[in-house]
């Protein structure tokens, strides 16, 4: 048994010292250059203001023209060739004119230019001599799913100092998201290895979940049996803990025992980075939850939203339902931001915000026994954060099962039931350090990250002096 255990650690190793090396070199970068997105500060600077507001249809008429019958939000944009609906279903969205409902989605490369040009001028970057690189369905920055509902996307490069790239939506005309040299040149050498992430397997969802999660598993049971040989064969030297090992073997037990904690609980929470939902729940409602949550509402009454005039500083204006009602929202500022209620509604949470009771109104329909929705603090466990800086999250208890609402706009921002919030623990705790204590003070996140990540790379590189030795005599 012990023989086949050294044999089946041997070859594992052997295998995967490497990729053991990299996860935590790769590691250190990621923390420090996460993978490109457009924050929404970014996004928001990049809105043209509503500042002329030209005569448009209404709104019940632009979803009409959408095709979208399960529309559950419709938002106003100014683009470089007019005032633009953006209609969002749950799996679909749709653009169309303002002024007549026609398709408003981009099939020229010279709007995508227009359109990124002028997102630039907002956020004060030179877009003087911007060209169109390519019109794709997929590049190495543009894997992930959430883009699958604007492909195919236009990248266009700018001309400012960082070398940002932009890649503008052909279904709605937005700016979806940008990268800059330095975030392009640091992923190369962090997420993409980390994670597994060619353009040409990432593409494919299903084939890249299934490769990463195998290799991830094999990487955790050679982890395990290497901790297992690594503490059996600790020996006793006049009361002193000893290896009996010389040379490269000694400093990998060395290195091993002291990293072995670190070791297994980090490819662990690393392998359970892929679970989705083989073991824990994927936080996502039932089919009777979504219903209630993403029920379309009545776009024929979003007229009445319509007599409070819109601020002439409002940039976006977003109709949305929540609870069988319909808000509209401007927004002013990236922190600012006007709700306009339909009559009836009551207690008003802070300025421009949902309240409390209408959140608590909507989660009693999602699920029994529900609390009165509390607002959520820093250093709260499993944290929640608006997109908008000082909105309120309010977390609703409803027994097992919690939901976290975002004030500002009514968006789920995570279900939790007790599998889920065992999953942010082994996860996020043991995997990116996400504890309170620590996220309260970053600078020691930071180094503890650091550090433990360098220690795991150092054992990692004995491992792969011995494979390679290995390797030579086996030849």
């Amino acid at each position: 048994m012990m023989s086949a255990i050294v044999l089946l650690h041997r070859w594992l190793g052997i295998a995967f010292c490497l990729l053991f090396a990299m996860w935590f070199a790769t590691g250190v970068v990621m923390h420090f250059v996460p993978f490109p997105s457009l924050t929404e500060a970014e996004r928001f600077a990049g809105l043209a203001p509503l500042d002329r507001m030209e005569p448009r249809i209404a709104i019940a008429d632009a979803v009409a023209a959408s095709g979208l019958a399960d529309a559950t939000r419709v938002r106003l944009i100014r683009r470089s060739d007019g005032l633009a609906y953006v209609i969002t279903g749950p799996s679909r969205l749709r653009a169309v004119r303002a002024s007549d409902g026609s398709d408003a989605s981009v099939v020229s490369s010279d709007v995508a230019l227009a359109i990124a040009q002028d997102h630039a001028r907002g956020r004060g970057l030179d877009a003087a001599g911007a060209t169109v690189l390519a019109q794709a369905d997929y590049d190495q920055w543009t894997v992930p799913n959430g883009f699958d509902r604007h492909r195919p996307l236009f990248r266009i490069a700018l001309t400012d100092p960082a070398g940002t790239e932009v890649y503008v939506s052909s279904r709605t005309g937005e700016v979806v998201l940008d990268t800059t040299r330095r975030e392009r040149g640091w992923n190369l050498v962090g997420s993409v290895l980390h994670w597994i992430y060619p353009t040409v397997l990432r593409s494919n969802w299903a084939l890249w979940d299934g490769v990463v999660w195998t290799l991830s598993l094999l990487a955790l049971i050679a982890a395990v049996l290497g901790a297992a040989l690594g503490i059996v064969r600790v020996k006793t030297n006049g009361g002193r803990l000893a290896t009996p090992y010389r040379g490269w073997h000694a400093l990998h037990h060395i290195l091993g025992l002291a990293a072995s904690v670190f070791v297994l609980t980090w490819i662990f929470s690393g392998w359970l980075s892929m679970d989705h939902g083989r073991l824990f729940s994927r936080g996502q409602l039932t089919g009777v939850e979504a219903d209630v949550m993403y029920a379309a509402p009545d776009w024929a009454v979003a007229a009445s939203l319509d007599r409070p005039p819109v601020s002439a500083s409002a940039r976006e204006i977003e109709w949305f339902g929540f609870d069988g009602k319909l808000y509209r929202r401007d927004r002013l500022a990236l922190d600012s931001q006007a709700l306009v209620r339909t009559e009836g509604v009551s207690d008003a949470g802070p300025t421009g915000f949902l309240g409390a009771r209408e959140v608590q109104a909507l989660t009693a329909r999602l699920a029994t026994g529900c609390d009165v929705p509390t607002m959520l603090a820093d250093g709260d466990d499993y944290p929640a954060r608006s997109a908008i800086p000082g909105a309120p999250v309010y977390r609703a208890r409803c027994g097992e099962i919690w939901f976290d609402i975002d004030g500002a706009d009514g968006n789920l921002l995570q279900r939790l039931d007790a599998s889920r919030r065992a999953y942010c623990w082994f996860y996020s705790a043991l995997h990116t350090f996400d504890f309170p204590v620590l996220m309260a003070h970053p600078r020691l996140r930071d180094m503890m990250i650091v550090g433990l990540c360098a220690l795991g790379f150092a054992f990692s590189l004995t491992g792969v002096v011995i494979g390679w030795r290995r390797l030579r005599l086996s030849l």
